[in-house]
C-alpha cells in the first residue's frame, strides 16, 4: 500500500478492527518513511453486476447512483446520513443477496421505493414523482391515495 502522502511503497499496519457493518475492515497504517499515519478500508470483492435499464441497454451497477437518487428525494427532510447510508446497504444486499449477473433498474427502483416508504413518505413520494414519471397532478393523485390507504 502507497503511502498517500509521500508515495512511498512501505507501510504497516498497526491497528486492525471490523466496521460497523461487519463487511469491512478498517486498518490504521503508517509509512515507514515520513512516519505519517492514514486509514484504509478492505472489502469483499463483489460479483460484477450489470442493471439492465429501461431501454435495455445494459451499464455497471453503481452503488452512487442508487445513494444520489435518494439524497435527492430526502433533501430538506429529517433523514440523517447514517440512515441514508444504511437505506443504501439494505438495498445493496437484497440486490446482491439475488446472486444474478444481471438486475433490471425496475427492480431496484421498486426496492427504493420500499424502503422509503417505511423512512420518510414525503421523500417516497418525491422519488416516486421522478421514477413512475408522473405525466399530470391525477397520476400523481392517484399514487398519493395508494400510499393514504
Amino acid at each position: 500500500m502507497k503511502c498517500p502522502f509521500c508515495n512511498h511503497e512501505n507501510t504497516r499496519v498497526i491497528d486492525s478492527r471490523p466496521v460497523e457493518d461487519k463487511n469491512s475492515i478498517r486498518r490504521r497504517r503508517v509509512c515507514d518513511e515520513c512516519q505519517k499515519r492514514f486509514t484504509t478500508y478492505e472489502q469483499i470483492e463483489t460479483i460484477p453486476l450489470i442493471v439492465r435499464k429501461k431501454d435495455n441497454n445494459r451499464e455497471a451497477y453503481n452503488r452512487k447512483k442508487i445513494e444520489d437518487g435518494i439524497l435527492r428525494a430526502c433533501h430538506k427532510r429529517p433523514v440523517s446520513a447514517a440512515q441514508i447510508r444504511d437505506l443504501v446497504d439494505e438495498i445493496e444486499t437484497e440486490i446482491f443477496c439475488n446472486e444474478d449477473k444481471e438486475v433490471g433498474s425496475d427492480v431496484i427502483g421498486e426496492l427504493i421505493m420500499d424502503k422509503l416508504k417505511d423512512l420518510d413518505p414525503v421523500a417516497y413520494v418525491r422519488f416516486a414523482s421522478v421514477y413512475r414519471e408522473f405525466k399530470d397532478v391525477n397520476t400523481f393523485m392517484d399514487e398519493l391515495k395508494k400510499m393514504l390507504n
